[in-house]
């Protein structure tokens, strides 16, 4: 490869021949969950943002509502870049479970925000 050869696979060509099984479903589930908690998380923020300005809450401005986006987006895209490298050194299978446990803990703290700071952080 390094001399500009092409290695030819045959990977796409197994994968379509195997019979769906277990492992599939189990594959599709847990890839359709984190999609789905994913979605929620975003979907919750926005809709939440109104109930987070409210004094008897986190008494958020706006422009700190719309900087919590900024700052879950960010965390994606640098979780995304730190994961990623730890997955190819160890293993997508570990790390899948990792990164979920992560999404999960740090969503659950965001409920235990006590201002803009905490918050910001646990998105």
């Amino acid at each position: 490869m390094a001399n500009g050869e092409i290695i030819e696979s045959y990977v796409p060509a197994r994968l379509d021949r195997m019979p769906w099984s277990r492992w599939h479903w189990l594959i599709v589930v847990s890839l359709g969950a984190t999609w789905i908690l994913d979605g929620l998380e975003v979907t919750l923020a926005g809709s939440l943002g109104g109930i987070l300005t409210r004094r008897e809450t986190l008494g958020l401005t706006d422009t700190q509502v719309g900087a919590s986006a900024t700052f879950y987006l960010a965390g994606a895209v640098l979780g995304a870049l730190l994961f990623g490298y730890g997955t190819d050194r160890l293993g997508r299978k570990k790390l899948f479970f990792v990164t979920v446990a992560v999404y999960l803990v740090a969503t659950g703290l965001t409920a235990f925000s006590w201002n803009f700071a905490s918050y910001a952080f646990f998105r």
